[in-house]
């Protein structure tokens, strides 16, 4: 993969960051896509390899044209950034909460997926890889008969689909596309994860596999960060 460049939004912090940390240690050009510039620049200094800053906010769409400028050749996409509000369930939770977390966690990624695709298709292996959860799993809601996180793991959810939709779209231009939950990991998503997380390095390792998968490899799929298929 030597020569290869990826791009990871929301790659100042968590598990962004070890992703690109890890695509650095493989030898990859990896952009972290950073809203915060001063944040960016941290983080691609504590990376080191050929890291590289790209002020990316996901849910601007000037921001993110201009980024897509920056890159004429995509290897790949890792779709990252995210956030999650408090733990309440739907009947709880505000429709401008919803609309904040879908903003970045769906929108989001439809914005920055269909911009960088130019780049992605010049690629003689292009791979885009969406940051899931588990908890957005219709079978493991269904059976765990929990509610809370409502705006967050119903954004997952619709990921998921996302997920399947690009994979039948862009199966033509040899793109694979899958979805991969990292589990719980101690980052800044929620109060939850920041007690109770495991390390960030072991989740990021499921979603370089995917990003690093050869042309064989499977596409519109769901995997824990383990490499076991997590149910739709």
């Amino acid at each position: 993969m030597d020569n290869s460049v990826a791009l990871i939004t929301g790659a100042n912090t968590g598990i962004g960051k070890e992703i690109a940390r890890q695509l650095a240690a493989e030898g990859l050009t990896v952009y972290v896509g950073s809203r915060d510039a001063g944040r960016g620049r941290a983080a691609v200094e504590e990376i080191g390899g050929d890291a590289r800053l790209l002020q990316l906010d996901v849910t601007d769409a000037a921001s993110i044209a201009a980024a897509a400028r920056e890159i004429a050749v995509l290897d790949i996409l890792v779709n990252n950034a995210g956030i999650s509000l408090e733990a309440k369930a739907p009947d709880q939770q505000d429709v401008d909460e919803f609309r904040r977390v879908y903003e970045t966690n769906v929108f989001g990624v439809v914005a920055v997926t269909n911009a960088f695709l130019p780049a992605l298709r010049r690629s003689a292996h292009p791979r885009i890889v969406n940051m899931s959860s588990s908890t957005g799993s219709l079978a493991v809601a269904a059976e765990q008969g929990s509610s809370a996180f409502a705006a967050y793991r119903s954004s997952k959810t619709a990921l998921n689909m996302l997920t399947v939709l690009y994979a039948n779209a862009l199966a033509a231009d040899g793109v694979l596309v899958n979805a991969v939950a990292p589990g719980l990991r101690r980052t800044g998503l929620n109060a939850r994860a920041a007690e109770a997380g495991g390390d960030p390095a072991e989740g990021a390792a499921g979603a370089v596999r995917l990003a690093l998968l050869p042309d064989d490899g499977p596409s519109g799929q769901f995997f824990s960060w383990d490499g076991t298929r997590v149910p739709w």
